[in-house]
């Protein structure tokens, strides 16, 4: 049997970076997949066709703006309708916009606080009534490592991702009764798309001051959300747990 036979995960901003490796890693253990985006059509289409055919399990792809309050209820209903329920949500849907704050300007930064923590509260919020009637759900918050120490040119992105892990303890504290589970995952550097767009020079600084010398992948944030989404984690709530290669240690 495996870790998530049959379960029912929701994913925002699914089909690519950190998201896709969560998507199919959620798969290979046996979850059921429905998953977010924002734009390329073809490209999530592709992925969702991939991901059934490769896992056997049922995958469906919405197009929606999680950072739309109204959008996010529609394709939490959606889900709920097209799967039957919802077991685990991974609020996973981020931008960043990087400047240093002199030149931020407001657009910047509502862009990212909507895109990165709104979204968490509208999809959290949007999940809540299928959670507290199955007395059971573990939502899983995609932070990052700047979310704790902060980090210069990343104002807006460091207080989004410091706001999700305040949003994950308060969840935690309010949902633990009906048994509900909320917890964060900290990524560090993890190669993606977004890092790839990175010189040469600024990658190896990064790993530099990494302990184990070299970037994460996207299944190593993948691989913490099966812990978190399965029942080894049955007593784990409102934790943040950092997925950086040694980059933050508390």
């Amino acid at each position: 049997m495996k870790l998530l036979d049959n379960k029912v995960v929701l994913i925002t901003g699914g089909s690519r970076g950190i998201g896709k490796g969560i998507a199919e890693t959620m798969a290979a253990a046996g979850a059921h997949i429905a998953f977010t985006f924002v734009s390329s059509v073809e490209k999530a289409k592709l992925f969702e066709q991939e991901l059934a055919d490769k896992f056997g399990v049922k995958v469906k792809a919405y197009q929606a703006n999680a950072a739309d309050f109204n959008a996010g209820i529609e394709v939490a209903d959606a889900v709920v309708a097209d799967f039957g329920t919802i077991d685990v949500l991974v609020n996973n849907a981020g931008i960043t916009r990087d400047t240093l704050l002199m030149r931020m300007t407001e657009e910047q930064w509502d862009e990212v606080l909507d895109t990165n923590l709104k979204s968490a509260f509208n999809m959290t919020k949007a999940c809540l009534k299928t959670f507290m009637k199955n007395r059971s759900g573990s939502i899983i918050n995609i932070t990052s490592v700047v979310g704790v120490t902060g980090n210069a040119g990343q104002a807006n992105y460091s207080a989004s991702k410091a706001g999700m892990i305040g949003l994950t303890k308060s969840v935690a504290k309010e949902l633990g009764s009906r048994n509900v589970r909320c917890n964060a995952i900290a990524p560090g550097f993890i190669e993606t798309e977004m890092t790839d767009t990175l010189s040469e020079e600024v990658r190896n600084g990064w790993i530099q001051t990494i302990p184990l010398k070299r970037g994460g992948k996207p299944e190593d944030v993948a691989n913490a959300c099966i812990f978190l989404a399965s029942d080894l984690s049955s007593y784990v709530t409102g934790q943040t747990l950092s997925v950086c290669g040694g980059m933050l240690m508390q």
